[in-house]
């Protein structure tokens, strides 16, 4: 008895599951934003942070906000990076959409001290959404800082 049991729940399972994962993809809305993976990931100096802005979030001329932060693993601010292409930092920016790279060169906020080597967190804000990826910082043994 127990048998038939357990086999009922997982047909039941089976049967009233939400589809096949090729359904679930169809039907899932494209991203509004998408901030991808630091490059390199690793970072010993600097890094490039590769992000897109749907059209969709740019109708009727609406530029997001966008701002883009680097948090220490206690969560304290410890940079802004800023556009690869003409340097602005990227603190509450209006943006078009599309495709951006955002530089940091791992420096602190005063750009007189590297980051140390650790886990690092940046984060994102299209107007007033978050989104956060982790990077990992290195230094090479006798490097100043």
């Amino acid at each position: 008895m127990v048998r038939f049991r357990w086999a009922g729940w997982w047909l039941g399972l089976m049967l009233a599951g939400a589809g096949s994962p090729v359904a679930a993809q169809v039907l899932a809305p494209a991203p509004k934003v998408e901030l991808d993976q630091n490059d390199p990931n690793p970072l010993g100096a600097a890094t490039t942070i590769p992000f897109k802005i749907s059209p969709e979030l740019c109708v009727r001329g609406h530029q997001p906000v966008v701002s883009l932060r680097i948090f220490n693993s206690l969560v304290q601010v410890v940079a802004i990076p800023v556009l690869a292409d003409n340097g602005q930092p990227i603190d509450f920016l209006r943006m078009s959409c599309g495709e951006h790279r955002a530089y940091w060169d791992g420096r602190y906020l005063d750009g007189k001290r590297e980051a140390g080597a650790g886990v690092y967190y940046y984060q994102l804000t299209v107007d007033g959404e978050r989104y956060t990826r982790k990077m990992i910082v290195t230094r090479r043994l006798g490097a100043q800082h």
